[in-house]
């Protein structure tokens, strides 16, 4: 039975429901429409319940259905956030990379580099490498430039540091 027949949660239960509506009535394929139903069970699995081995399954079945390059940017987003969440720093930067290769403009992938970037920065800086650890600084600076860039007024956080660093242009 697919996930989203399953959850119980209101909101996910409310999603569903529009979810299907609009599968109904808009004009996309059956390849198309099964890619969305895989998505959006990974997104419920990932998001909502944590189970990431689940969702990754759901993620993978959508990547191998839908042809649009921009809806296969967030799934591919997606992935990174789940290997984010399990510490695959290296995995999910590639996931990452991969979505904005397919669609540059999405400031949340940036932030998330950055992100890790600067938390490989600490990292460094713990063991005593400065030098190591102003490189990914300066990584993590170039992505919060970019996803500041995409959405002003967004990461108020990353463009204080930036400020405070002097790394903000």
């Amino acid at each position: 039975m697919p996930r989203s027949r399953i959850n119980g949660n209101f909101i996910d239960k409310t999603f569903s429901i529009v979810a299907n509506i609009l599968l109904r009535i808009i004009p996309t394929t059956s390849g198309e429409k099964e890619a969305f139903t895989y998505y959006r069970d990974g997104v419920m699995s990932a998001q909502s319940e944590g189970n990431y081995a689940e969702a990754l399954q759901n993620y993978y079945e959508a990547m191998r259905l839908e042809i649009d390059p921009y809806d296969r940017s967030y799934i591919l987003y997606n992935i990174g956030l789940i290997h984010t969440s399990n510490g695959e720093h290296t995995k999910a930067l590639e996931y990452y990379f991969r979505a904005l290769e397919r669609n540059p403009f999405l400031p949340q992938a940036f932030n998330n580099m950055a992100v890790i970037c600067h938390y490989r920065g600490e990292q460094a800086i713990q063991q005593g490498d400065s030098e190591i650890a102003e490189a990914w600084f300066d990584q993590a600076a170039e992505y919060w430039k970019q996803a500041i860039t995409l959405t002003p007024g967004n990461y108020i956080e990353a463009h204080n540091w930036l400020k405070i660093t002097g790394r903000f242009e």
